[in-house]
């Protein structure tokens, strides 16, 4: 029995080998099958690499030089929570809030609204691992929509007790700076 494809309304062209085979229909279904999951792993690649692209991150070991070098130091600003903020954050860094809420959305752009927009921003959270983190993304939108050329996000593996302060980085305690 010859079988089409149903996703060109056209006879398979490897009907050939479906005859070949004797199992027309184990074949085509396994082609389909094959088609459909290349064709999602082509879009998933896609999808990362466009989310990667429009994303500038910092390591922890690079930013903590940065900090210690003599020369101009970004503008820190936490968007995460703010009990994480006051248990420990990065040395100057600016409370916000948390990113992925309208207020604290409105506390970073208040926080933000005088930095000169060529000022390199670094922009952190350290609530989860960095590629779930909810903070992060929307904060770094806001800003770029202000204006902001060089905003980063400072890459956060796993989360800020471990990626940051188990590495012996600068840190400081007390209440949110608004």
């Amino acid at each position: 029995m010859r079988q089409t494809c149903s996703h060109t309304n056209q006879e398979c062209q490897t009907n050939l080998i479906h005859r070949n085979l004797g199992t027309d229909e184990t074949f085509t279904l396994f082609y389909h099958r094959f088609m459909k999951i290349r064709m999602f792993a082509a879009l998933l690649a896609v999808v990362v690499i466009a989310f990667a692209a429009e994303l500038t991150t910092v390591e922890p070991k690079d930013l903590a030089a940065q900090l210690q070098a003599k020369g101009p130091k970004p503008a820190l600003i936490h968007v995460g929570f703010n009990v994480m903020y006051r248990s420990k954050h990065i040395p100057g860094s600016i409370y916000a809030g948390p990113g992925s809420k309208a207020e604290g959305l409105d506390a970073l752009k208040a926080a933000a609204a005088n930095l000169p927009r060529d000022r390199e921003v670094v922009i952190y959270c350290g609530c989860c691992p960095f590629d779930r983190c909810p903070n992060v993304k929307p904060a770094i939108d806001l800003l770029k929509q202000m204006g902001f050329t060089k905003v980063k996000a400072l890459m956060i593996p796993t989360n800020f007790g471990a990626d940051w302060v188990d590495h012996g980085y600068p840190v400081e305690d007390g209440t949110p700076a608004k």
